[in-house]
């Protein structure tokens, strides 16, 4: 699924205009990457949280080469997903369709 197709589900679910609903969608993603890059934290319930992790340097492997390489530490997004959104999911692909 694709952005477009989220603003589409949107707009045939509340009867907002298309570019209205495009407008709301790249606001939120907006704030959250904003949020993020200020290092805040999200949560939305029943969702899950957004929140930024530092990844310690650690020694990989170039696969074609074998050669040994340095990546660095590094801060990445990251999202937890809530308990009830895991529970949601796994029940719904557990019904025979």
């Amino acid at each position: 699924m694709t952005k477009a197709d989220i603003v589409d589900i949107i707009t045939l679910s509340t009867g907002i205009s298309k570019t209205e609903t495009e407008a709301v969608v790249n606001g939120f993603l907006d704030t959250v990457i904003e949020s993020l890059k200020e290092g805040k934290n999200i949560e939305l319930r029943g969702f899950g949280s957004f929140k930024v992790v530092k990844r310690a340097q650690r020694v990989a492997r170039n696969p074609k080469t074998n050669e040994e390489v340095i990546v660095p530490e590094q801060y990445v997004p990251v999202l937890k997903i809530s308990k009830d959104f895991k529970k949601a999911v796994s029940d719904n692909m557990k019904v025979p369709q």
